[in-house]
């Protein structure tokens, strides 16, 4: 049974001849019918919106339609918890917010109230802005959406923003995590005299289409440059989070993890690994014991873990030098 406000809403457009209502009704409708695997529901009323606004306005010139967004767009399904994630408690209080505001919306709805659904993530390569995302997904039992910079960025002029347009129609028909990694390739600062004006045009496009996204839609955004963001990036996302490396503690918790993994101890413990191995991100203390795991496997029956590990600390060691 569709929610009573979304009923409401379509006959208050119907009746007004409110085209910008009845738009964002149908679209709520279509995302909440997939969401209950109503699919054949869903593709109808998305496919008699489209009817219904190309007879409204000039056809647009659209040079792919895979996947109903034109190949924009790639799917992942998700399967990282967030308690997978070792993360500042700061940062997993904020997550598990958005969280629980996703999961009681219609309670805030009864108040006039909506979740919060909009993040932007910043923070140096590694530490987990893409897991972060994931984990949203798999807690909010969501598609997790990844935009294509390659088929969204276009030579010619306006482009870029049609293909935007076409990726944000999509996503509002669907209960869904959208995801912009190195979102500076796109929000980038519109004072950047050496940005050209199509790219301050996309930036405009970009914010205005973000601004219009349902609750429903919840988009990410992740960037190692946030001093390359526009300003008025900044104000669209209600959660912004720094992603920091990971702390000594931290590191010692990942080791501590990683020899339960295993169930046996690595021959030296995890304190120790933490201080001596140097390293920035958890990308590379994943790339660390993955390497550790693969020399013990090939080791194997006669595999010394503790003389693995130092020899993998050994070579990273080298490796930080060389860097």
């Amino acid at each position: 049974m569709p929610r009573a406000d979304l009923i409401v809403n379509l006959v208050k457009a119907g009746s007004q001849g409110d085209q910008k209502l009845f738009q964002s009704t149908v679209e709520a409708l279509a995302a909440e019918e997939r969401a209950k695997r109503h699919y054949q529901l869903a593709d109808k009323l998305e496919e008699n919106l489209r009817a219904a606004t190309t007879r409204s306005r000039a056809p647009e010139v659209v040079r792919s339609y895979d996947g109903g967004h034109g190949g924009l767009l790639f799917e992942i399904e998700p399967q990282r918890p967030l308690n997978s994630l070792l993360l500042k408690d700061e940062i997993r209080s904020a997550i598990s917010e958005v969280i629980e505001e996703q999961h009681r919306r219609d309670l805030l709805r009864s108040y006039g109230l909506e979740p919060r659904h909009r993040i932007l993530l910043s923070g140096p390569p590694g530490n987990g802005k893409t897991s972060i995302a994931e984990a949203l997904a798999t807690e909010l039992m969501m598609p997790l959406f990844v935009v294509r910079y390659e088929a969204v960025v276009g030579s010619f002029l306006g482009e870029t923003s049609g293909r935007l347009k076409r990726l944000f129609d999509f996503a509002r028909t669907h209960q869904c995590v959208l995801f912009f990694d190195e979102f500076d390739t796109l929000g980038k600062e519109r004072g950047d005299t050496h940005e050209t004006g199509e790219i301050k045009r996309v930036v405009s496009s970009l914010l205005l289409q973000i601004d219009a996204l349902p609750s429903h839609v919840v988009v990410v955004t992740a960037t190692n440059h946030s001093e390359l963001l526009d300003r008025a990036v900044w104000r669209r996302f209600q959660v912004r989070l720094t992603v920091p490396p990971p702390t000594s503690v931290q590191k010692e918790a990942w080791f501590t993890h990683f020899q339960e993994r295993l169930g046996m101890a690595l021959g030296v413990t995890p304190k120790t690994l933490a201080k001596r191995l140097q390293v920035s991100s958890f990308s590379e203390l994943e790339q660390f014991c993955e390497d550790i795991h693969r020399r013990y496997v090939l080791a194997l029956p006669a595999s010394d873990l503790k003389a693995i590990v130092n020899e993998r600390l050994r070579q990273w060691q080298h490796r930080a030098t060389a860097e």
